[in-house]
């Protein structure tokens, strides 16, 4: 029974690679006698190919194809002993068994390695490894330690918890442990079923085979994924090495090449001897090169220096790693950086001292030269402008004044022209030595002290014939200059009477009758006659300047336009002379155009007057009239507010009188008319008092008609609101004290009206607190006749209250506190239900159906207890 209990293992094994090439066996002993799946099998297992086979049924055929498969199985480092080909194809169980056998060793268990050991002892540590933390499991070998299948369970919870719940595994029930395992790796694991529970737990000793070949599935299942992890590992490890030291090299060649382009570079400037002709360029060449020696070579000899210890870490590194040592690109060893350094500094010797020596012979002629342009600056910054300034014919535009300062200016000048005369030559005699000396650039030299020469001469030219000018102009100047005196003095008394002329000519006047316009009238006919000898005296002052004009014409001379003496110009005396004649008859004008106006506003002042004196009394009879209406009580309201209609009629037919004035007043404004006096009377007047008039009329009227609705409101007949009346009539809401207070009274006046109508308030005082805070709600410290009327109609009637409401609302909705659109609709009017379905707001509570309505808080505020 032994050999057939495994061999239902190997079966299983077999057929779980066989499935993957979509076939089967189903007997072992039979189903591998052409060595055709056997072939299969192993190309599976293997992931290699094998030869082709042999497709004939022969025996000779059969023996070749299983030949093949046992020749591989020997490729792989395997030996079989007393395993032969024909015993194969004739059936053979114990050998065909025993093949299997090597096969799951070979390919299954062989490979297995843990912790340094292998094949099978390395699955048994596997297990146990795995296994350890689980209770009641201790893996010692592949049989009995596997008999009551916690083992197996603790290998899937390990790897996949969520497949077993453990804890409820017990060590009594094997065989349900057992299959537990078998269904759970045949389902979630792809683990074919091979052993049976019974036959393990029934067998003092299970079949070791069988239990290393099942178990081998678990570890291939579970540790692939760790060694794949393992294997990735590795290979990151090393590829991480290599990357590093691919860096390192990647870095050498680039620090070499980039060293080794800047001593190429720079080794021709070091080479370089040809001095240069200037000073400056000398020096700034002696400053490259301390630049070299401070700036660009230190961190050259540091970036040397750390190549070589690059290369050397390299090459350390790489022989630890067990890789080739690296062989930098072709003039890039460390030896060709280290002549090329050798020959950097040798073409660096001297270079200094060259420079030195080159500088110390520019020196001296450098000093020279820059002596040279020192004193030709200066000559030139103090010639600059001078040619133009003694070119310019500025005297033939300037005053007298202006002339003596140009000939005091031009004398100072010629003094310090003569002074310079010692620095022209000095510059001469420079300019000579450098020629001698054979300065590099002595063809700008030459060209700028000839300069300087020329210009000299030219200067002394210019002097001369500025002062011969300025002589002769300030001849012909000193006579102009006594005309603009004469011109000023004559020019001033004639321009002030004009400025006075039209000051008097443009002055704004303002009169009020026609007497004050006549005596304005009778002055300017006076002014006309001084304006002919005014005339002659322009005529005298214009003379002067004509004659100075034609000086400065005859001689060329420019004048600026300017008397030293005055700020009056000839066109000024002109122009104002215009302005004057201009006016006059503008004074005219305006003289007889006021004469007219004035007439016009007292035949306005007449016409308001008229009617104003008519309409103020009348407005002031009817105001009288009304307020012995108002306070009259006799009668019903009823009458009474026909009595004020009537009145309130009269005073509208009375609007077009108002009108009328209205426009008279708008005409006297228009005419800047504002004081009258045929009349008291204003328009301001008689607005206020119509005003007033329309007030009293519709207040009183208001004040009838809110009696009238509050007693058809309250339900009050007549006889009970004259008796209200009668008691405000002998308190303080009668007549004698409505004028005085307009229908209000105090707290003390409203207590004893109470007291005078029944209500016991001797010691009362917190109900009369009450009734005043119904009163008087504000807490304003008066007590209104309205609010006396509904405080004593609550006294006396019923009113509905919110309470009365919520109850028929309560009614309407069967005795629920809620209340729905179609009752409201069913019940009320359709305006009214429209009216309180906008206004009510939905009901909230879980019993309620969708659309119910709050009618509890919509009659709260309809009394104002709440918004509505």
């Amino acid at each position: 029974s032994e050999p057939y209990s495994f061999a239902l293992t190997f079966t299983a094994w077999c057929n779980s690679h066989l499935r993957k090439a979509g076939t089967q066996i189903e007997n072992i002993e039979e189903d591998f006698r052409n060595g055709l799946k056997l072939m299969l099998l192993l190309e599976v297992i293997s992931g290699e190919r094998l030869p082709r086979p042999d497709k004939g049924k022969m025996r000779f055929h059969k023996i070749a194809n299983v030949n093949k498969a046992l020749d591989f199985i020997c490729s792989k480092g395997v030996k079989l002993v007393s395993i032969g080909a024909e015993e194969i194809v004739d059936g053979n169980v114990k050998m065909t068994l025993g093949m299997i056998w090597t096969i799951i060793l070979r390919f299954a268990i062989q490979d297995i390695s843990v912790e340094e050991t292998s094949a099978k002892e390395g699955l048994l540590l596997w297990c146990q490894r795995k296994t350890a933390p689980y209770r009641n499991v201790n893996v010692q070998n592949f049989h009995i330690s596997w008999k009551d299948g916690l083992a197996l369970c603790a290998l899937i919870h390990r790897h996949r918890p969520d497949l077993i719940d453990y804890s409820k595994l017990r060590k009594d029930d094997p065989i349900g442990n057992l299959n537990t395992a078998f269904e759970v790796a045949e389902k979630y694991l792809d683990i074919p079923k091979m052993l049976d529970a019974e036959d393990i737990v029934n067998t003092p000793k299970p079949d070791e085979k069988a239990i290393m070949t099942y178990v081998s599935c678990f570890y291939h299942a579970f540790a692939g994924a760790e060694q794949a992890e393992t294997a990735a590992n590795r290979i990151c490890k090393v590829l991480a090495v290599n990357q590093e030291n691919e860096k390192l090299m990647q870095e050498y060649e680039k620090l070499a090449s980039e060293l080794l382009e800047w001593i190429r570079r720079t080794i021709p400037w070091l080479e370089n001897r040809v001095a240069e002709q200037s000073m400056r360029a000398m020096q700034q060449k002696l400053e490259d090169f301390r630049d070299y020696r401070r700036v660009h070579k230190p961190p050259k000899v540091q970036e040397k220096c750390q190549l070589e210890i690059n290369f050397n870490t390299l090459q350390t590194k790489l022989r630890l790693s067990n890789r080739p040592a690296f062989m930098p690109s072709e003039g890039k060893m460390v030896s060709d950086i280290a002549n090329a350094w050798k020959g950097l500094e040798q073409v660096e010797k001297g270079y200094e001292e060259w420079l030195l020596t080159e500088i110390r012979r520019l020196e001296r002629l450098d000093h020279l030269a820059e002596k040279f342009k020192q004193k030709c600056s200066l000559h030139e910054s103090w010639t600059a402008g001078k040619e133009e300034l003694l070119s310019m014919k500025d005297y033939e535009s300037a005053s007298l004044m202006e002339i003596r300062a140009l000939m005091r200016k031009h004398e100072a000048f010629e003094s310090d022209l003569a002074a310079h005369q010692d620095r022209v030559e000095q510059i001469a005699a420079i300019a000579q030595e450098l020629n001698e000396l054979d300065y590099h650039d002595a063809v700008t030299i030459n060209s700028r002290c000839q300069g300087i020469c020329d210009q000299w001469d030219n200067l002394g030219t210019l002097t001369q014939k500025r002062r011969d000018s300025l002589e002769r102009v300030e001849k012909l100047w000193e006579t102009i200059d006594q005309l603009y005196l004469e011109f000023a003095k004559r020019a001033a008394p004639f321009n002030n009477w004009m400025d006075g002329a039209m000051e008097d000519l443009q002055d704004m006047f303002i009169v009020h009758s026609i007497e004050e316009i006549q005596s304005l009238i009778t002055a300017h006919d006076q002014f006309k006659a001084t304006l002919p000898e005014a005339d002659k005296e322009r005529m005298t002052t214009m003379g002067i300047q004509g004659e100075i004009v034609k000086i400065a014409q005859t001689y060329g001379i420019k004048l600026s336009g300017i008397n030293p003496y005055t700020v009056l110009s000839p066109q000024d005396i002109t122009n104002k002379w215009d302005a004057v004649k201009h006016l006059v008859p503008l004074r005219d004008q305006m003289l007889q155009e006021e004469v007219a106006r004035q007439q016009s506003n007292e035949r306005l002042r007449r016409q308001f007057a008229a009617q104003a004196n008519i309409i103020g009394p009348w407005i002031q009879t009817k105001m009288e009239e009304i307020s012995h209406v108002s306070v009259d009580i006799a009668g019903s309201l009823e009458e009474q507010m026909s009595s004020l209609k009537q009145y309130e009629q009269n005073i509208i037919n009375y609007k077009s009188n108002i009108d009328k004035l209205e426009g008279d007043h708008q005409l006297s404004q228009e005419s800047l008319i504002f004081d009258n006096k045929h009349t008291n009377y204003t328009m301001e007047h008689v607005r206020v008092g119509w005003e007033q008039l329309l007030t009293t009329i519709a207040r009183t009227i208001n004040e009838v008609e809110n009696q009238i609705l509050t007693r058809d409101a309250k339900g009050i007949s007549q006889e009970q609101l004259n008796e209200f009346r009668s008691h405000g009539a002998s308190h303080p809401f009668g007549a004698s004290h409505t004028d005085k207070r307009n229908g209000m009274m105090d707290p003390d006046d409203f207590r004893a009206c109470l007291i005078s109508m029944g209500y016991d308030l001797v010691r009362g005082a917190v109900e009369f607190a009450r009734i005043m805070t119904l009163v008087d709600s504000n807490n304003t410290g008066v007590v209104t006749f309205q609010a006396f009327i509904d405080f004593m109609t609550r006294e006396t009637a019923e009113t509905d209250t919110a309470d009365q409401v919520m109850a028929s609302f309560k009614i309407l909705a069967s005795d629920k506190t809620y209340i729905t659109v179609e009752e409201l609709r069913r019940e009320l009017p359709p305006e009214q239900a429209d009216y309180c379905i906008s206004r009510m707001t939905k009901y909230v509570s879980g019993d309620a159906p969708p659309g119910a309505l709050d009618y509890i808080s919509f009659s709260s505020a309809l009394y104002g207890e709440s918004d509505l």
